[in-house]
């Protein structure tokens, strides 16, 4: 049987000042033990041996404390954590001044990074027990209570989880996730501290703004001071506050992006405030400006002769980098809020209730369309539209108008702009002035290596991309850059490096100064020269045309045939006249055609022995039977028809000139035949009226064929009164008066007649 929560669990103990037994709350203060937590202070940044000494003695009360915070049992633990305030003062202390993973870090022993480690995990250990309320099934407390007890003794707070995000969110997300997760789902009054807290947060960014001199829209609420009539830019501020300010940012931007990334939950209540749009508008106004006023102190800093490894540079660099991820993070904090408000239900939900959330993906970039440098940045991470892809496959109602705008918009931000992005390499002194000759470098690698080392693209901002090969001029350019530090090296040796540095000058440079090249490198000759660049393929082997491998192709023949190879004009050329003066074909065919004129009725026989198709013994039953009839005979007709046989033409193409001038004279008697028979025709012109009378004769005929009656009201009309009418007038006038009701007034004498047969109308 499980025992009673914590907080209804009643402890009976003896009283050491009476001797008498006492029942108290396993929550009272009189359980809590007297002990003095130490504040923490970070580790000091020289290495003055006291002050080392300082921070490891306190360091070690800190871990101390605890160790034995943490084996303290479950209702031991609960008092100490609610009733010890110098518990709390250690633990915020630690939360404020610990260390970021983008802080500078100097060279501490390592004794003092092991102490550190074991400060970090102790603290993570002792605020997720704080935030779990069920250890056991023997050892938990009330859930609604133990919402009360957070939030009423203020053991969790918002900036405290926004320090524990930016802390511990790097390798244990999923563990921190749960423990936020419990915190607002025990105690709902957690969202209302966030929804104030959103203020103060937008306040930053207004804050960075009024610091630099610039003004967001809708900023100014209040009138304006004379003395802050002149704008001031970032170039302007002295150099402590420019760092100070790019610290600021690094560190906002940051940390809310941690947040949001552990707590995607809390998006909504970010979007309330607008979030997405003021953040857009602050990004818009703040990173151009600050790296305009970095380059800007690069160039009055910049000398004829320096030391590369001197302290402004390297202060350059790292603020350069500080910005550059503080724009990434700016980006991926946008992402975020529109991945979680709008792309993710989309991909979760049914084709039902989608609606809503592509109208607000559609409104948060429509109101930040101006913002062209956001939209590149943002773009180059996240492409908008495979966002819009996505949304037309989700739904089939998606307004096409208003994506199209969002699309020309982003690629409108793009005009004039490399699509691949400006690489962000660092500040190199060829921007610093005429003066310079070497190229801004960090003061040592390892600092490098420890900033990336939680993320490899930590140092690129996002307006950054993937760093391409070079070539060229390009690559001609960075090798004349590391020789002219260390002309002793061999320009294959320093190749070599640029190729294993990503093609980054900077980097050769530092770790060929401080000996920290690869071991792949150390291996190479450093007097290597260049390797000499194959000579291209010759044209004559390389050649692909239509006469590739022909009978003339003397590339790939070794013997070629002269007679079929004609040099100049051809003295026998086809044309046209030729082609038509050419008669042999015709020469040919008239000989055959000849032959065919030569009509033979009987065939003579040869002499000698005949061969069996011209035998006299030829009989034939057919010809026999009908021997003896005269078939035809009684005709009437003659027989010179039947006899007589159709004399052969020849064609006339083939006739000569002769048979020609025969031919055309037997035409003209022809002719002149026909004309005389014509010229006995009367050719007068006919009676008009018999030609009337034969078209209507025709039109009558085809009329009655068709089914149509005669026109017949002549005969109706009939002739003068008094006269007398024929008898076919009146059939007629008797037909039109019996059938006048079908055509017009509605049978009005059919029922005069019926009303009358019926006696109703007097005859």
């Amino acid at each position: 049987m499980p025992g009673l929560p914590l907080d209804e669990l009643q402890l009976t103990e003896k009283d050491s000042l009476t001797g008498k037994m006492k029942t108290l709350p396993a929550l009272h203060p009189q359980k809590k033990t007297e002990r003095s937590f130490v504040l923490y202070k970070p580790p000091p940044k020289g290495k003055d041996p006291a002050l080392l000494e300082e921070f490891l003695e306190r360091a070690t009360f800190v871990a101390d404390d605890l160790d034995w915070l943490l084996a303290l049992p479950h209702d031991k633990f609960w008092c100490q954590v609610i009733f010890d305030e110098t518990l709390q003062k250690c633990l915020n202390s630690y939360l404020c001044h610990a260390p970021r993973k983008f802080d500078r870090g100097a060279d501490v022993p390592l004794e003092v990074n092991d102490l550190q480690r074991r400060i970090h995990r102790n603290v993570f250990l002792t605020f997720l027990r704080m935030s779990t309320h069920k250890e056991s099934k023997d050892h938990f407390i009330t859930p609604s209570v133990f919402g009360e007890i957070l939030y009423n003794n203020f053991l969790f707070d918002i900036p405290k989880i926004l320090d524990l995000c930016v802390l511990f969110g790097k390798g244990n997300g999923a563990l921190l996730h749960k423990m936020i997760e419990n915190i607002f789902t025990q105690q709902p009054n957690y969202f209302h501290d966030l929804d104030d807290t959103m203020p103060t947060i937008l306040q930053v960014f207004s804050n960075i703004l009024h610091t630099c001199g610039l003004q967001s829209e809708g900023a100014a609420d209040a009138p304006q001071r004379l003395e802050e009539r002149s704008r001031m830019t970032p170039g302007d501020l002295p150099l402590q506050e420019l760092k100070d300010i790019v610290f600021y940012l690094c560190d906002t931007c940051i940390t809310l992006w941690a947040f949001l990334d552990i707590f995607p939950l809390a998006c909504e209540t970010f979007q309330k405030h607008d979030f997405c749009y003021r953040l857009a508008a602050f990004y818009e106004l703040v990173i151009p400006e600050l790296e305009t006023a970095i380059k800007k102190r690069c160039h009055e800093d910049s000398r004829p002769t320096w030391n590369l490894l001197s302290p402004p540079f390297s202060l350059m660099l790292d603020l350069w980098r500080r910005l550059s991820h503080s724009s990434k993070k700016a980006v991926h904090l946008f992402h975020i809020v529109v991945n979680q408000l709008c792309l993710q239900p989309i991909l979760e939900s049914s084709c039902d209730n989608i609606q809503p959330y592509i109208e607000e993906f559609l409104q948060v970039f429509t109101s930040v369309l101006q913002e062209r440098r956001f939209l590149r940045d943002y773009d180059e991470l996240f492409p908008v539209a495979d966002d819009v892809s996505l949304l037309q496959q989700a739904s089939s109602a998606l307004d096409e108008t208003r994506t199209t705008y969002i699309l020309e918009a982003v690629k409108s931000a793009w005009e004039g702009v490399d699509r691949r992005g400006r690489p962000a390499q660092g500040l190199s002194l060829t921007e610093a002035g005429p003066g310079a000759s070497a190229t801004l470098v960090p003061r040592n690698t390892e600092e490098l290596e420890r900033f990336q080392e939680e993320d490899p693209a930590e140092c690129a901002g996002a307006a950054a991309a993937p760093v391409a090969t070079v070539s060229g001029v390009e690559l001609d350019s960075l090798v004349s850059q590391v020789k002219d530090l260390l002309p002793d090296l061999g320009e294959g040796f320093i190749l070599a490096c640029l190729e294993e540095y990503n093609y980054s000058a900077e980097q050769v440079i530092n770790n060929l100064l401080e000996g920290k090249l690869v071991a792949s490198l150390e291996k190479l000759d450093r007097a290597m020269p260049r390797p000499v660049k194959p000579d291209p393929t010759p044209l004559v082997t390389s050649r692909y045309n239509v006469f590739q491998n022909d009978e003339f192709d003397v590339f790939s023949r070794d013997s070629v045939d002269l007679s079929r190879v004609q040099k100049g004009k051809r003295s026998d050329k086809t044309t046209t006249k030729s082609l038509l003066n050419d008669k042999s074909l015709v020469t040919e065919q008239r000989e055959r055609y000849n032959q065919y004129s030569v009509v033979v009725d009987e065939i003579p026989e040869p002499s000698g022995a005949a061969g069996p198709a011209y035998s006299v013994d030829y009989e034939d039953e057919y010809d026999d039977t009908y021997d003896g009839n005269q078939v035809g005979a009684n005709d009437a007709d003659s027989d010179d028809e039947l006899i007589s046989r159709r004399p052969f033409t020849i064609p006339q193409v083939l006739r000569s000139k002769e048979q020609e001038e025969e031919d055309g004279e037997e035409e003209d008697e022809e002719e002149e035949e026909e004309e005389e028979k014509e010229a006995t025709k009367d050719h007068f012109v006919q009676d008009p009226a018999v030609l009337r009378e034969r078209a209507e004769a025709r039109r009558m005929a085809f009329l009655a064929r068709k089914g149509y009656k005669p026109d017949n009201s002549a005969t109706v009309l009939g002739g003068a009164k008094g006269h007398g009418q024929s008898r076919e007038t009146v059939q007629e006038r008797r037909k039109k008066e019996a059938s006048k009701g079908s055509r017009a007034n509605h049978n009005r004498r059919t029922m005069a007649d019926r009303k009358r047969s019926k006696g109703m109308i007097p005859s």
